[in-house]
């Protein structure tokens, strides 16, 4: 199991900047990371809803929640910060999921993705367009095949949490 992160910052009452301060990290910084972002599940009933979100520059694509990680802060924490951001979804990060090293617009990026569990929602404040979907919806809906792979893994391991608890 991971630890807290405990920032030296004054207590604030902020939930996202709570929850940024008190994310589990995997106990080793990964300094080859640029950005992190989450597959965020919530259960209807027993079957998991999975997030996508529109994509900034064009509304048409749709994406995981991810983004930058800013300097001192761990890809754990920049993948609930995301979350929160793009979606206004408040989110727990259950496990690391896998590693990503797209290009995009010519930039190599180095994307940690994190199972994540939705724990409560808000407006989002990015102006993004949010959907919760099947698995087999999200796998149709997402437009890059990258994602598709990082949907994939998330779903085996919702499955095979699932099959452990029965």
């Amino acid at each position: 199991m991971g630890r807290s992160v405990a920032l030296d910052r004054p207590a604030v009452n902020d939930w996202k900047q709570e929850a940024i301060l008190n994310v589990p990290t995997t106990g080793s910084a990964d300094h080859a990371a640029t950005h992190a972002g989450g597959v965020v599940y919530r259960l209807e009933g027993e079957k998991p809803r999975l997030l996508l979100v529109t994509a900034r520059r064009d509304p048409s694509v749709w994406v995981l929640p991810k983004g930058h990680i800013e300097r001192g802060e761990s890809p754990e924490q920049a993948a609930v910060r995301e979350v929160f951001e793009e979606a206004g979804v408040k989110a727990r990060i259950v496990e690391f999921l896998m590693t990503s090293s797209p290009v995009i617009r010519g930039e190599q990026q180095r994307i940690k993705y994190y199972l994540m569990e939705s724990v409560a929602e808000e407006t989002p404040t990015e102006g993004r367009q949010l959907a919760w979907l099947s698995k087999k919806e999200a796998i149709a809906r997402v437009t890059f095949a990258e994602l598709r792979a990082v949907l994939l893994e998330a779903c085996e391991h919702l499955a095979e949490s699932s099959r452990s608890r029965q």
